[in-house]
C-alpha cells in the first residue's frame, strides 16, 4: 500500500555542496543577462522609458499647497489685443509702477527688453533704475540659439537673470540651471535663482558653500547637489552650468495669478503682492513661450504645455522651498550602487525561477515581484529619492527568463535521455530502475513493474518512502546515497516487500550513469534471491541439527558425553589463569534399574527427562549438566568460592531428585547418590577428575546412597 513518507534529509555536506551550485549557475546566469542590461542602459536604449516612469511618479504625487511667496501676473491674449504688441514701454512702466507700489520682495520681469519700445522708453528706463529689487532677464545664446540681450540699465546695475532651460531629448524640461559660465569670464546667474537670493536676503539667508561638500551650494536648509552627467536615468547628460534636478510643485495652475489687465485697472487688491516675489510674464499661446515638464503627459490627448514664467515661478519655489521649508530635491543613488542595484535584480530572478522550476509559477511571481518593485520605488520617490526601475525590471524578468529556458533545455535533455532509457531497459528481464539526485524514480521498466506489483503510472516519480516500509526505505536510500558520493558501483542484499506484502531478498547492483546534458542518474539492476536463500537456510539448519545431535542426548536435550569434556577441558583453562575452583558432580539414580524393568523403558525414558528438568532448576546460568548414559549425569560448577557452595549443590540435588514423580499413571520415587571431586586438589587433568569423581559417588551408595560425597 502506498504511503507518503517524507524523504531522508541530505547530510550537510551534500547540501552545501547542491546549494553552492545552484547559486553559481544563478549568480552566473544574473552576471549575464545584467551585464547586457547594463551596457544597453549605457548607450541609452532605456532613457526614455526611465524618464517617462518618472513623469507617472510625478503625477501620481499628492498635490501640494499653493506657494504663497510667488504672484504670477500674466499678459494674457486678450491684453496682447487691448495693449498692443509688442507692449509698449510706457504701459509696461505702469505695470511695474503699480506692483512696486504694492511692495514686494521682488519683481521678475520674465519680458525680453533689449530694444526700447515707444512710446515711453524714457520712462521705463528710469523705473527701471527707481526699483532696486527688480530683475530683468536674458537669453544666452547657445548651439540653437543666438541668444537676447538683457535690458542694458539692468545690466549695467547687475539686475539680471537667464532664463535660459534645460531640456531633454523628449523636449521636456527636468532640470533647473542656477548658475552658468558661458566663457566670457562672469559668472550667470539663473532668473528665478536671482529672484529667490532677494527674497532670502530679507529672511537672513545668503549663500554658502555646504558643509557635507564645499563644492555644494547650501542656502539656508536647503543644499543643492550639482547634477552629474549619469544621475538617474540619464547617460552621459550635458550637465554643464550648475544644474539641479527640477522637483515640481504641481501641474499647471499651482500658483496665485493676476492678468496685466487687472493690475493695470487697479482691481487687484492692495496686499496681493505685498512681501511676495511677482513674476510678469507671458501666457499667450501667440507669443509661444511654453515648455513641457513631467505633468505635460497623460495616458491619452496631446501634452499639455506650461507658460514659460509658470516654469520659472516653479524653479523659484523649488529654491525658496528647501532653502526656508527644507524641502528636499530628487536625490539619486551614486553609479556604482545603481549597477549593483540592477545586479541585485538579475540575481533575484534567476534566483526565483530557479526554485520555482516552473514557466507558469515564474511568471506569475516575476510580475508580481514588478509590480511591488514598481510601488515600492513609487514609495520612495515620495521621499525625494529616484532610482532606477526599468532596468532592475528588465534584469529582474530577463534573468528569470534566462533560467527558465535553462531548465526548459535541461528538461527536453532529460526527457530524451528518460526515453533513451526506457527504450533500452524495456528490453532486459530482470527488474531495473532508474532514480535522479533526488532518489525518485524516473525511468522503470516493465520487468520492475511486474516484480513490486504496480503499474508505471503509480511508481513514476516517487520515491522508497512512498513505496516501502520505512525501515526498507531507509536502506535503499542508504545505499543510494553511497554510490552518488563516492561514483563507484556496489551491489548488496536487501528486504523488499511488494504490492502483495510478500517480502522478497534481493540482489542489487548500483552504478552511476551520465546523459548528454550532464545529468547524473543511478541505474539499478534487481536479482530475486529469494529461493537461494531459502535452500541456503534450509541447509544451514540441517547442519546446525546434525552439529546438536553430535554434541547432545537425543533424549534428555543436555550436552552428551563429548561436549561434556570439551566443557570441563574448557572450564579447567580458565580456572588455571583464574587461580578458581572448579567442582564436579558425578550422579547416579539410585532404583533406576529396577523402575526401568518394571515399568518398561517409556517410564524409564520419561523418568530421565524429568530428572534433567528438575536439575536444570538447581543450578546457575554458567554451569554445566551432561548426561554421559544411562542413568549417569555430571555437573560442572565454575568459579565456586570453596567446598561448602559445592556442599550445597549437592544438598539441593538430593532434595530435588528424592521428591515423588508423577510418571504418566504410575508415581515413583527415586534417589540419587553423588561423588564430588574438586580442581585443582583432586586432580588437575580432566579424565582424572572424572574417575575420581566416580569413585567419590561409589562411596555415597556404598554409606546408604542418597547422599553425596567428596573424594
Amino acid at each position: 500500500m502506498l504511503t507518503g513518507r517524507d524523504p531522508h534529509p541530505q547530510n550537510m555536506l551534500e547540501t552545501i555542496k547542491k546549494w553552492v551550485d545552484r547559486e553559481r549557475r544563478v549568480l552566473i546566469t544574473a552576471s549575464a543577462v545584467a551585464s547586457s542590461v547594463i551596457v544597453m542602459r549605457w548607450f541609452g536604449c532605456f532613457q526614455v522609458w526611465e524618464w517617462a516612469a518618472f513623469d507617472h511618479f510625478v503625477r501620481w504625487r499628492p498635490a501640494e499647497p499653493i506657494d504663497s511667496r510667488i504672484v504670477i501676473v500674466e499678459i494674457k491674449e486678450a491684453d496682447l489685443q487691448k495693449y498692443g504688441y509688442p507692449i509698449s514701454d510706457a504701459v509696461l512702466a505702469q505695470l511695474l509702477q503699480k506692483l512696486q507700489a504694492g511692495k514686494p520682495r521682488a519683481i521678475g520681469l520674465d519680458v525680453y527688453r533689449d530694444l526700447p519700445t515707444q512710446p515711453g522708453n524714457a520712462e521705463l528706463l528710469k523705473t527701471f533704475k527707481t526699483i532696486p529689487n527688480l530683475i530683468g532677464i536674458e537669453l544666452m545664446p547657445d548651439a540653437t540659439r543666438l541668444g537676447v540681450r538683457p535690458p542694458p540699465v539692468l545690466d549695467k546695475l547687475d539686475r539680471i537673470g537667464f532664463n535660459n532651460v534645460v531640456i531633454d531629448a523628449d523636449s521636456k524640461v527636468r532640470r533647473t540651471l542656477l548658475y552658468a559660465w558661458p566663457g566670457d569670464g562672469k559668472t550667470h546667474q539663473s532668473f528665478a535663482l536671482r529672484l529667490a537670493l532677494l527674497y532670502l536676503k530679507s529672511e537672513g539667508i545668503s549663500p554658502q558653500s555646504a558643509k557635507s561638500n564645499p563644492k555644494y551650494l547650501q542656502l539656508g536648509k536647503g543644499v543643492f547637489r550639482p547634477f552629474q552627467p549619469n544621475d538617474g536615468a540619464y547617460v552621459r547628460a550635458d550637465s554643464r552650468g550648475y544644474q539641479i534636478l527640477t522637483n515640481l510643485r504641481g501641474p499647471r495652475g499651482s500658483f496665485r495669478t493676476a492678468s496685466m489687465s487687472d493690475v493695470l485697472s487697479g482691481t487687484v487688491p492692495a496686499d496681493f503682492v505685498r512681501s511676495r516675489v511677482v513674476l510678469i510674464g507671458s501666457n499667450a499661446p501667440s507669443l509661444k513661450d511654453f515648455y513641457q515638464n513631467s505633468y505635460s503627459s497623460g495616458w491619452f490627448g496631446p501634452p499639455q504645455q506650461i507658460p514659460g514664467v509658470e516654469l520659472q515661478a516653479h524653479f523659484l519655489s523649488q529654491i525658496l522651498s528647501a532653502a526656508i521649508d527644507g524641502r528636499g530635491g530628487i536625490n539619486v543613488w551614486p553609479e556604482a550602487a545603481e549597477l549593483l542595484w540592477i545586479l541585485l535584480w538579475s540575481w533575484a530572478g534567476a534566483s526565483v525561477s530557479w526554485n520555482l522550476r516552473s514557466l507558469g509559477r515564474s511568471a506569475y511571481c516575476l510580475l508580481s515581484i514588478c509590480l511591488s518593485l514598481s510601488a515600492s520605488l513609487y514609495l520612495v520617490f515620495l521621499r525625494g529619492w529616484w532610482l532606477p526601475l526599468i532596468p532592475p525590471i528588465l534584469s529582474l524578468v530577463g534573468s528569470g527568463a534566462a533560467v527558465v529556458g535553462y531548465l526548459a533545455h535541461l528538461q527536453e535533455e532529460l526527457k530524451r535521455s528518460k526515453e533513451f532509457l526506457q527504450s533500452l531497459i524495456d528490453t532486459i528481464p530482470d527488474p531495473i530502475f532508474v532514480k535522479d539526485r533526488t532518489h525518485r524514480c524516473v525511468v522503470l521498466n516493465q520487468a520492475y513493474c511486474r516484480f513490486i506489483g504496480y503499474p508505471l503510472e503509480i511508481l513514476s516519480c516517487r520515491t522508497d518512502y512512498e513505496l516501502f516500509p520505512h525501515a526498507e526505505a531507509e536502506i535503499f536510500w542508504q545505499q543510494d546515497e553511497l554510490v552518488f558520493k563516492t561514483h563507484q558501483p556496489r551491489e548488496n542484499e536487501e528486504y523488499f516487500t511488494d504490492a502483495h506484502g510478500i517480502t522478497h531478498l534481493i540482489a542489487t547492483k548500483r552504478s552511476l550513469h551520465k546523459d548528454a546534458a550532464g545529468n547524473l542518474f543511478l541505474v539499478g539492476a534487481i536479482r530475486d534471491i529469494t529461493e537461494r536463500q531459502l535452500r541456503q537456510n534450509a541447509l544451514e539448519q540441517k547442519n546446525a541439527e546434525l552439529s546438536h545431535q553430535a554434541y547432545h542426548d537425543a533424549l534428555t536435550g543436555l550436552p552428551n558425553r563429548q561436549m561434556f569434556y570439551e566443557c570441563l577441558h574448557q572450564s579447567l583453562e580458565i580456572a588455571s589463569r583464574t587461580q578458581e575452583l572448579v567442582a564436579l558432580l558425578f550422579l547416579d539414580l539410585d532404583g533406576f534399574k529396577s523402575i526401568n524393568d518394571t515399568l518398561g523403558h517409556n517410564v524409564g525414558d520419561l523418568l530421565l527427562k524429568i530428572v534433567a528438568s528438575r536439575l536444570k532448576k538447581c543450578l546457575r546460568g554458567s554451569d554445566t549438566i551432561s548426561r554421559l548414559g544411562g542413568d549417569e549425569f555430571t555437573i560442572i560448577l565454575p568459579a565456586i568460592p570453596g567446598r561448602e557452595e559445592a556442599a550445597k549443590v549437592a544438598e539441593k540435588i538430593c532434595d530435588a531428585i528424592m521428591q515423588p514423580f508423577i510418571l504418566k499413571e504410575h508415581t515413583v520415587s527415586v534417589t540419587t547418590s553423588i561423588g564430588i571431586s574438586l580442581y585443582p586438589i583432586d586432580g588437575q587433568e580432566p579424565d582424572i577428575l572424572v574417575k575420581n569423581a566416580d569413585v567419590a559417588m561409589y562411596r555415597a551408595k556404598e554409606r546408604g546412597k542418597n547422599q553425596y560425597h567428596f573424594y
